[in-house]
């Protein structure tokens, strides 16, 4: 069995990222975002993976939002603009 490449670090590679508002999710891409496989890992995190190349190739947050404002003692309040 090959071993999973978690967080291998690609030369040149860019982080991408997506923020939806509306949904209150945030979708991060290791390189550009490509079909995947995802797997719930908890607390509102979804690891994608690329079970082709064994590799770890983005993370979705739900709620983030929420949570960063419950974080902070915001509940309730607006994020401001």
């Amino acid at each position: 069995m090959e071993a999973i490449k978690l967080f291998e670090k690609r030369p040149r590679e860019a982080l991408n990222w997506d923020y939806d508002g509306e949904a209150d999710v945030l979708y991060l891409s290791f390189g550009d975002p490509r079909a995947a496989v995802g797997v719930d890992i908890g607390e509102g995190v979804v690891l994608r993976y690329d079970e082709e190349k064994g590799e770890v190739v983005g993370l979705t947050i739900l709620g983030l939002g929420a949570k960063l404002l419950s974080l902070l003692g915001q509940e309730g309040k607006e994020a401001k603009k």
